[in-house]
């Protein structure tokens, strides 16, 4: 299928498709109710894992039925890369039939209006922006189709108008070279239990259960929130996972095998998985720097610029790698989606003139690691080194009006150390003004909660980032490699995927540390 991109380019492959594009405004990312699990919400709740899967397995069979309806399943956190993919679409080929924005919201006007805000009204879109000048708006009216629904409902509630129009990786603590393959259903990363299973439908039960005991306890949403996500950090560590986050993409891609294993009318529907490093800020196109929310790096270089670290645990001679912003690895965004668009371009079938019976056994699905640390690694010490000397030139300016100096922070390699190191620097004298402020009648009650945000700051970013920090795992991406080759020539220059390609100590700081600047710490 590969082969097939040396005949046709991948925004001509786009021309006269439907993409529908899940994610671009948090559209299974955010709660809609104070409570995500109501009771009379538990059954639905329990199919919403088939309900996924039937999203994608609709639009896979729209696509075999000529309806030309291609889906990408986004992740809405993820330096809304949806965007990205969004933009690109429509910039390199004006001719896409629709692109649909499935939106949490309770009618196509509201919906409307959340993408406008959210989505087409980011500086992002400037480019855009300028090159149909005056019909902007009507361009995007024809082509960006805002679907007001919500994952809870039937057909996720897009009215039956709607429906008609549009039916014409993920790695734990592991070391060495870890491989471009898909989970199997059950798997878990604890290799010192091989006997232990992962049971998705159980992992909900759980979830709903405690849940309803909460309620049922009447806890307040916050202490209920917080409950909640000890729970999932908790299920997730216990299966090998660091981190909620990479444990329910993990989920979600047995979800999605064991749904096409279970139908055998979608055993020949291509489905391809990306997995992304921790994505940055754009290198190149539309907007290079451009980036939105705070990520693993962006934590620790905000942190360094307001002077609130002063020591992380990190090995500076390791590389930064991450898989589904598992580990550390820097891949700017526009790379990353770049990936995704010749992957779909690859994979994607002509379709038969005469129907034809599915294969007897369906394809497991292809995997792309779109990292960097097998081809070009960046050492922590590339961010560590870019980031004193960009703060050293353009010191940020203090509350006093005066420049702030850039200072060294501390690197501990192992974990012993920097926790010798923080409770003799920070928790033994907190203790101590803690004692002193009780003596003297809370006159320094200012210090104390100065030193223990500060405190509370660092254990908290060591807590999320730590098992990344030390990771030295090495991600093949010969599957990426090879889609690259595959490229029409034309093709890799516009999407240019290569890490190869990065100078890391030129990007972090020419583009990536002042985008964070501009577009996050505003």
């Amino acid at each position: 299928m590969v082969g097939a991109m040396e005949e046709t380019r991948i925004p001509g492959y786009f021309k006269n498709k439907g993409i529908l594009v899940t994610g671009s405004t948090g559209f299974l990312g955010k709660s809609k109710h104070p409570r995500m699990l109501h009771e009379k919400d538990q059954q639905t709740k329990m199919k919403t894992r088939k309900k996924i899967s039937k999203l994608v397995a609709a639009a896979a069979c729209m696509h075999c039925d000529c309806a030309r309806l291609h889906l990408f399943v986004m992740c809405s956190v993820i330096v809304c890369l949806d965007a990205v993919l969004v933009e690109k679409i429509l910039r390199v080929q004006p001719d896409v039939k629709r692109v649909y924005l499935p939106v949490r919201a309770p009618d196509a006007e509201s919906a409307k209006k959340r993408v406008e805000t959210e989505v087409i009204g980011k500086e992002l879109f400037g480019l855009l922006r300028e090159t149909h000048g005056k019909g902007f708006q009507s361009f995007i009216e024809e082509k960006v189709v805002p679907l007001a629904g919500d994952i809870i409902h039937e057909n996720f509630g897009v009215e039956g108008a709607q429906l008609a129009e549009m039916t014409p990786y993920v790695v734990g603590e592991r070391q060495g070279v870890i491989q471009e393959r898909p989970f199997k259903l059950g798997e878990t990363l604890r290799e010192d239990e091989p006997e232990l299973r992962l049971d998705i439908d159980a992992e909900l039960r759980l979830a709903m259960d405690y849940q309803r005991q909460l309620a049922g306890d009447d806890a307040e949403q916050k202490n209920e929130r917080k409950a909640m996500k000890e729970l999932g950090l908790a299920r997730a560590r216990g299966f090998g996972w660091p981190n909620t986050y990479v444990f329910t993409k993990a989920l979600g891609e047995m979800a999605l095998a064991q749904q096409q294993q279970e139908q055998p009318e979608l055993a020949g529907v291509p489905v391809v998985i990306v997995r992304p490093s921790i994505i940055t800020s754009i290198q190149r196109d539309p907007l290079p720097g451009w980036i939105e929310g705070t990520r693993t790096i962006d934590a620790i270089l905000i942190g360094y610029a307001k002077q609130s670290l002063s020591c992380f645990l990190a090995d500076l001679d390791l590389t930064m790698d991450v898989v589904s912003s598992l580990l550390y690895q820097a891949i700017p965004g526009d790379m990353v989606v770049n990936a995704m668009m010749a992957a779909a371009a690859a994979h994607a079938s002509s379709p038969p003139e005469k129907p034809q019976p599915p294969p007897p056994q369906p394809q497991p699905p292809t995997v792309y690691h779109a990292t960097s640390s097998l081809r070009n690694p960046a050492p922590y010490a590339v961010l560590y080194r870019t980031g004193l000397r960009y703060f050293s030139d353009f010191p940020r300016v203090g509350p006093d009006g005066r420049p702030v100096r850039a200072r060294r922070v501390h690197f501990f390699a192992t974990v012993a150390a920097f926790t010798a190191y923080m409770v003799l620097r920070y928790r033994l004298p907190l203790e101590l003004l803690r004692l002193l402020n009780v003596l003297c009648c809370g006159l320094l009650s200012g210090l104390c909660a100065d030193l223990g945000r500060k405190y509370d700051f660092v254990m908290r970013l060591v807590d999320l980032y730590g098992p990344f920090a030390l990771f030295r795992g090495i991600f093949d991406d010969a599957n990426v490699e090879r889609l690259r080759l595959a490229m029409a020539a034309g093709d890799r220059a516009e999407f240019n995927f290569d890490p190869k390609t990065v100078d890391w100590d030129d990007y972090f700081y020419g583009v990536h540390i002042p985008g964070v600047m501009k577009y996050v710490l505003k």
